[in-house]
C-alpha cells in the first residue's frame, strides 16, 4: 500500500529512512533508492538525481508511525527493512508479500511491482492532482513521461463527459 499510495519505486521504498519523514507536514523527502550492484544491494541517489517531496496520506500515517516507533525513532533507521534488518530487494519484497500468489489469486499474473507506481499516479490524477504536481511527485523530468504513467479507467472517462456536459449547460 505504501508504494502505491506514494507512487514510489520499490527501490525508493527500500531507501526511506526515518529522517526522511516529516510527521508535521506528512511528507516524505525521497532522497535515495536501493539498487543492485556487483557487490550486492547499495543505496544511491534517486533516478532523477534530485530529492523530491511526496505526500503521505491519512491512510498510511498509522503504519508510518508504527514503523518509526519500531526503530525507536532512530533518524538513520530504515522505515522498511528486509527480514534481517537490511535493504529490501524486489525479490525479498516478492517473497515477503507472497506477491506471485496474491496477484495470481486476483487474476493479475502479469502485474509487476512497478505497476504500483502507475496505480498511485493514476489515483492521484483521478483525484484531481494537476499534471505538473504529479510530475514533481514522480520525480520525472518531463510531463510526457508522467503522462505515460496515467491510465484512466472507464468511469473516469465517463465522469469527464459528465463534467463537460455540466459545464456547458451552465453557460
Amino acid at each position: 500500500m505504501f508504494a502505491a499510495a506514494t507512487a514510489a519505486r520499490i527501490g525508493e521504498v527500500s531507501g526511506v529512512r526515518v529522517a526522511d519523514i516529516d510527521t508535521d507536514a506528512w511528507t516524505w523527502t525521497v532522497r535515495r533508492q536501493t539498487t543492485p550492484s556487483p557487490g550486492g544491494l547499495v543505496d544511491k541517489g534517486t533516478k532523477g538525481k534530485r530529492a523530491r517531496k511526496v505526500p503521505i496520506i491519512v491512510e498510511l500515517r498509522d503504519l508510518v508511525l508504527d514503523r518509526i516507533n519500531a526503530v525507536d525513532r532512530d533518524p538513520a533507521a530504515r522505515l522498511f527493512a528486509g527480514p534481517r534488518g537490511g535493504r529490501i530487494s524486489t525479490a525479498v519484497l516478492r517473497d515477503a508479500t507472497h506477491w506471485d500468489k496474491v496477484v495470481a489469486s486476483l487474476g493479475y499474473e502479469q502485474l509487476r511491482r512497478h505497476d504500483l507506481r502507475h496505480t498511485g499516479l493514476t489515483w492521484m490524477a483521478d483525484a484531481g492532482v494537476p499534471l505538473h504536481v504529479l510530475r514533481k511527485i514522480a520525480g520525472h523530468g518531463s510531463l510526457s513521461t508522467t503522462q505515460r504513467y496515467l491510465h484512466p479507467d472507464g468511469a473516469s472517462i465517463a465522469a469527464a463527459g459528465t463534467a463537460l456536459s455540466a459545464h456547458l449547460s451552465t453557460g
